[in-house]
């Protein structure tokens, strides 16, 4: 789930595991310390080893606090180095002392002297600690904060010195016989401890957020030396006071609590952790003249002015501005808000202590106040009038900020172009920022006291109550923020839905709603993903839809009952459309034939555009259905499809037709969608070879008709790579005379299989039950092996030169696919190059057609057959008189010559209707001047009657099976071959029979020794 707008801040790195963290180092101090204690009760046993644990004791335990520092500051960095090591010096002042003192008392048996080299290293350890306190509390950053600082401290001093003054320094400054140093030691004690003092109560009310526990640590330890060293001061207690006593203990228990703080550091559950109270002052903004931190004024954030005000704007008492914590939190801050309340109460505290002894002075003075005592009082009172009246600026300045800040939040919140709302926790508004009236079109007002639920869709009221309710019951850490998106009504006269986008914060009431319009974004949404699965032109399912809907269809029922069953569709004519008309009129013809598609079919049945002219239909019925039944039902809506779909198209360049192909696949078990939209791909196939605008199911046959294909085309790449095809050449001899006129280039595959049972029919690219063989893509020529129209151009060429030095000019006829005419090596470009190579003129080239229907729709095909015309290459058409190549073709093509349609052939002795028509289409040649082949002639009356009809040649096993190149030369030394009748034509000789005589079956590859299949002919593809 998302969480809000706003990048969250970059946690800050985790703090370094304390080592000496947790219960067992402190059990195991409370453990030393209370051993110290009960030795020190009872007087360790003996004077001797209370004199050693009394001074070589202290010295151990402030050595270890010495070593302990400085070890800490050498292998840690940071700003509190030298805070450390300059405690650790204090510490090791203290051990220097008590290891002259245990000198004097242990080592040498004799009374310390009452002014010692021990003294100076007492008195060195406050300063020493009084500048490493200062180190490790927060300093201030301006001037003012240091004078402020200074006024803090003297408060604090100026309050001791009275109170101890007036009880103990009077005494000792009025001693008697006491030497300068001696005296200067008795003042220099206390007058250090009460400085110490007061730096250590101002650091604790100032202590900054880094390393809390250690900083509180050391501040205890040295509190409880200092409270032992006042006590070490008073006279009675210092009469005595001998080594081993249990005020030994109090510095014992502070040098071990100083050892003990550096390594307490980064413990878990410190105020300075992500989000606490401590991250929070010392990210607060400085003050204005201070610098001290604006840790009284709540965090402000743009959602202050709302969590921190009711409805009407007024301040609302209850707010709290941590409105993400939790209940136990917020117990946790009791505690510091009563520490900082103590901490104001100070100065007027510092005043009272200064007012007590001045009266005590005054009482024991007899009725004459201590001047000492008066003085210093004075100075802290015009401290503290000082202290507060700069107090005083900063509540002033820090009120104007406050004021400022909550001025521009508010502005920045009613500006918002995005509505913010807060919510009770029984769900109704609290707040409705001004933006609502721009977006939901509602008055604000109105919509405060209504449920939040009440302003949702009914549809995603449910949804976004249940997103709510889990979001409360995730743990805040874990999840800060959620995003609900729904939609909400407009208020105004249009009474629309609108799309909401709402990110949703916790608060302690309730929650707040930072929510904008995603409308428009909603709608593009949408937008993109319709234009992703449906086809821009018709505004149909595209091809991925189409096929995902099938394979719901498929996952949802039984297939066993039929009724579920795919269309495929393709407009037959519709290029012939696109190339004569231009491809504008044929996208409008196809916007039409969708919009007639939908209405086609019935009501819950899905209609597609799979690309180009192809459509498609998912077709679901009643299941239980017979497959009679079925097939009825099916057949009947895909006739209405086809005949909606063949109806003229009055278009604004005029009436246009085409037809429509379909082919049907029900659907089995274990149908997938590829499988189904296969089947019924192969049946609009067979619907095409079958004579088009027609309806065709699909039968199993045209699966296993589909593989053959597609393993023969393998076989037939294969065969091109291991150089198994060779070139034959079939004579076209004149009706005429006999004369050999030219020749017919076919091409024989060498193979250890079967023949291919009717290779014309499936190898001259022509579409049976299924596409067409495909030759691999080849866009760089690097494939140009696996080509076998490429292959049997260029074999043919080649032989034709060869015939050509040897002086046989025939030229030679080469049958190549209609559409490869836009491939480059079949382009005038690409044939002038090869004759080039070869030295061949064009004249001695022709390239045969199988049909023309192609080259009269596309003005692509025409041009290019044109320029081959021009180049002088002739060109020959197939199928002539048959659908294939209509008769107008004579009139638009650039026509050489004219192969007539094999139905034409066939049966011509039989039918005198079909001699009737053959020798119409004879005749119009003929005035044409265009010369025409029969082919596949096999009966001399089948020769005689296409002479005697106007035929002028023919080719086919009456004249001679296809020759390799030996056989053909021997048969073209002789130039002619028998016709039976014709004038002119020699008898049978040599040459007839060399011409009859079947080819010589070629071994196969499996096996050298065998004699294989008689080769197979092979047209190109």
């Amino acid at each position: 789930m998302s969480t809000g707008d706003g990048a969250a801040p970059a946690a800050p790195p985790p703090p370094r595991p304390a080592l000496l963290s947790g219960p067992v180092p402190q059990l195991a101090l409370a453990t030393v310390c209370g051993a110290y204690v009960l030795g020190a009760a009872f007087g360790w046993g003996s004077p001797q080893l209370a004199a050693v644990m009394g001074d070589f004791g202290l010295t151990a335990a402030a050595w270890l606090a010495t070593a302990s520092c400085l070890w800490f500051a050498r292998t840690r960095t940071g700003t509190l180095r030298p805070a450390w090591v300059l405690l650790g010096a204090s510490s090791a002042m203290t051990g220097l002392g008590s290891a002259i003192w245990g000198w004097y008392e242990v080592v040498l048996q004799e009374p310390v002297p009452r002014t010692s080299v021990a003294d100076l290293c007492y008195l060195l350890f406050a300063p020493l600690a009084i500048v490493g306190l200062l180190m490790l509390a927060k300093r201030p950053l301006t001037r003012t904060g240091w004078f402020c600082f200074g006024l803090d401290a003297w408060l604090v001093a100026g309050s001791l010195l009275t109170l101890t003054w007036s009880v103990a320094l009077v005494h000792t400054a009025e001693g008697q016989g006491e030497s300068v140093a001696r005296m200067a030691l008795a003042l220099g004690y206390p007058l250090l401890d009460i400085a110490l003092v007061s730096m250590l109560l101002v650091l604790h009310f100032r202590r900054g957020p880094e390393h809390r526990s250690a900083v509180n640590m050391a501040v205890g330890g040295l509190a409880v030396t200092v409270l032992c060293d006042a006590l070490f001061s008073s006279p009675m207690l210092r009469e005595h006071y001998s080594s081993g006593q249990l005020l030994d203990a109090g510095w014992f228990a502070g040098s071990l609590l100083l050892a003990l703080a550096p390594w307490v550091s980064g413990r878990p559950g410190e105020d300075d952790r992500p989000g606490g109270r401590a991250t929070a002052d010392a990210a607060a903004p400085a003050g204005p003249a201070t610098g001290l931190p604006l840790t009284s004024l709540p965090a402000l954030t743009p959602l202050t002015p709302l969590t921190a005000l009711d409805p009407s704007g007024d301040p609302d008492p209850g707010a709290d501005p941590a409105a993400g914590e939790s209940p136990a939190g917020a117990r946790g801050e009791e505690a510091p808000d009563r520490l900082g309340s103590f901490a104001s109460l100070m100065p007027y505290l510092a005043a009272a202590v200064c007012f007590l002894s001045i009266l005590l002075t005054y009482n024991t003075g007899g009725g004459q106040p201590d001047p000492v005592v008066v003085v210093t009082a004075t100075t802290v009172v015009v401290a503290l009038l000082a202290r507060q009246g700069i107090t005083l600026m900063e509540n002033l300045k820090l009120t104007r900020e406050l004021s400022r800040q909550e001025n521009h939040f508010r502005s920045l919140v009613q500006g918002s172009s995005d509505v913010i709302m807060i919510s009770a926790q029984d769900g109704r508004l609290r707040y409705v920022s001004p933006a609502a009236a721009g977006v939901y079109g509602r008055d604000p007002d109105r919509l405060i006291g209504k449920p939040f639920h009440s302003l949702i869709h009914p549809d995603d009221a449910d949804r976004v109550l249940y997103e709510l309710c889990r979001f409360l019951a995730a743990a805040p850490d874990a999840e800060p923020a959620t995003r609900i998106e729904c939609r909400i009504r407009h208020g105004g006269p249009e009474e629309r839905w609108m799309h909401i986008e709402s990110t949703v914060n916790r608060h302690p009431t309730g929650l707040i709603f930072n929510s904008r319009d995603v409308t428009d974004r909603v709608r593009l949404q949408e937008q993109l993903r319709h234009s992703a699965s449906h086809d821009p032109l018709t505004d149909l399912p595209n091809r991925a839809l189409f096929t995902e809907r099938v394979e719901t269809a498929l996952a949802q029922g039984p297939v066993a009952g039929g009724e579920i069953a795919v269309l495929f569709i393709d407009l037959d004519g519709f290029k012939a459309v696109n190339d004569s008309i231009g491809h504008q009129a044929g996208d409008e013809l196809l916007i039409r034939a969708a919009r007639r598609l939908r209405d086609a079919v019935r009501q819950g049945d899905l209609t597609a555009r799979l690309g180009g002219d192809e459509f498609a239909a998912l077709i679901t019925g009643d299941p239980g259905a017979g497959p009679a039944g079925r097939e009825q039902r099916l057949r009947e809506i895909a006739e209405r499809v086809r005949a909606a779909l063949s109806r003229p198209y009055q278009l604004r360049e005029g009436e246009v037709r085409v037809a429509a192909s379909i082919g049907v696949a029900f659907a089995e078990p274990g149908s997938t969608p590829a499988t189904l939209m296969r089947d019924a791909d192969l049946a609009m196939y067979r619907a095409k070879q079958a004579g088009k605008a027609r309806v065709e199911f699909y039968t199993p046959h045209l699966r296993t008709e589909a593989v053959r294909r597609t393993q023969l085309a393998a076989r037939l790449r294969a065969a091109l790579h291991t150089g198994e095809l060779t070139l034959l050449h079939q004579p076209v001899v004149g009706l005429d005379d006999g004369r050999i006129t030219a020749l017919s280039a076919q091409a024989r595959w060498r193979s250890a299989h079967s023949p291919l049972p009717t290779p014309l029919e499936h190898l001259r690219g022509r579409r049976e039950y299924g596409p067409p063989l495909t030759r691999p893509a080849d866009p760089h020529g690097a494939e140009r092996g696996t080509d076998v129209s490429r292959w049997l151009l260029e074999q043919a060429v080649a032989e034709a030169a060869r015939r050509r030095a040897a002086g046989h000019t025939l030229p030679v006829a080469v049958r190549l696919p209609a559409g490869r005419l836009t491939d480059r090596p079949f382009g005038a470009g690409g044939v002038e190059a090869l004759l080039t190579q070869h030295e061949l003129p064009p004249e001695s080239l022709l390239l045969e057609l199988p049909e023309a229907a192609p080259v009269l729709a596309s003005p692509e095909l025409r041009r290019r057959l044109s320029d081959l015309g021009r180049l002088g290459v002739g060109v020959a058409l197939d199928g002539f008189g048959g659908t294939a190549t209509p008769p107008a073709a004579l009139l638009r093509l650039p026509v050489d010559l004219v192969r007539l349609d094999r139905e034409l052939t066939d049966g011509l002795l039989e039918s005198p209707a079909l001699r009737t028509v053959t020798g119409a289409l004879l005749r119009l040649t003929g005035d044409l001047g265009v010369p025409t082949v029969a082919d596949g002639i096999d009966h001399p009356d089948l020769a005689a009657t296409l002479r005697a009809l106007g035929c002028t040649h023919a080719q086919g096993p009456l004249f001679s099976e296809p020759l390799e190149p030996a056989r053909l030369h021997r048969l073209l030394e002789g130039g002619r071959l028998p016709v039976p009748g014709a004038a002119g034509a020699p008898a049978a000789g040599p040459a007839a029979e060399l011409a009859t005589v079947p080819a010589p079956r070629l071994h196969g590859r499996g096996d050298p020794t065998a004699a294989g299949p008689t080769p197979s002919p092979v047209a190109p593809t």
